[in-house]
């Protein structure tokens, strides 16, 4: 069953033109959620004005080789392997639910646009894909809904407490949870057509409000973690100071403070938040 695709024999109910109009409003109203919320928070007003601040307390050019370098470092660490999550069972739920959910929209489009009827007979991959893809959807979800969000682990909170910003995994999780369900129960008549009501739904729900949820923050991730490599490269730190050693004199002589409260020979401080095992992010 899990090689057969889902939506070509759907066709026989729904026209698949339908379908494929369904997906591109959703293709649309992602686009349009993300520029909006890119205006509505001025998300690239920032980064314009942030890289402007930069370049102007630079102390250093970055070459343009040096920037491909950067640009390949932030796309094979912060994006393909979220190397920022210190936490390795965070980082392993965020990954099965990214490439999930990129292989879940991949396989989505391609059996809706390339093989709508059963007449056009998919290969066998892509229906196996698709339900491998929502299963991973679900496992790096659920996993981290019931075990690893910071509020539930260190908090204290309910799971089923819910706020605006869990908007994004709820209704990912119910689109590719109702997915596999509606898949599973062919043939069940009112049932099935009930599961795939929730489906459609919550895909909707999803894909429609970008602007409230964090969805656009995809987008937006691979250029921050790019643009800090950049400021990190040429110096500029952030318009944040180079302190240096604390026991440096002329540190000391620009920051009185130091040696008035922590003495001339400030004293190793530890490990500070990292004294601590990164089991929360």
């Amino acid at each position: 069953m899990l090689d057969l695709n889902p939506f070509a024999e759907l066709s026989a109910t729904i026209p698949a033109s339908a379908m494929q109009t369904y997906v591109v409003l959703m293709f649309l109203a992602v686009v349009g959620g993300t520029i909006i919320d890119t205006l509505h928070k001025k998300s690239a007003q920032y980064f314009f004005e942030n890289a402007q601040k930069a370049r102007q307390s630079a102390k250093r050019t970055v070459s343009g080789g040096e920037k491909v370098s950067l640009a390949v470092s932030t796309l094979a660490n912060e994006v393909l392997t979220s190397s920022e999550f210190a936490n390795p069972q965070r980082r392993l739920s965020h990954l099965l639910t990214m490439y999930g959910f990129i292989i879940f929209v991949v396989t989505t489009v391609t059996l809706i646009f390339g093989y709508p009827t059963p007449a056009e007979a998919a290969p066998a991959i892509l229906p196996v894909l698709w339900h491998i893809a929502a299963l991973m959807v679900c496992v790096g979800g659920y996993w981290f809904w019931f075990f690893i969000r910071c509020d539930v682990n260190s908090e204290g909170r309910p799971w089923y407490q819910l706020v605006r910003a869990d908007l994004f995994i709820l209704s990912l999780l119910m689109t590719t949870s109702f997915a596999l369900i509606w898949s599973v129960t062919r043939g069940a008549g009112a049932l099935n057509i009930l599961f795939f009501a929730i489906f459609i739904l919550a895909s909707t729900t999803l894909f429609c409000t970008v602007l409230w949820s964090k969805f656009a923050h995809m987008f937006f991730k691979p250029a921050a973690a790019y643009q800090k490599k950049i400021i990190m490269a040429d110096g500029s730190q952030e318009n944040l100071p180079d302190v240096g050693e604390l026991a440096d004199p002329e540190v000391q002589a620009r920051y009185p403070d130091i040696p008035e409260y922590m003495g001339e020979k400030p004293p190793y401080m530890g490990l500070g938040i990292k004294r601590e095992s990164p089991n929360h992010y």
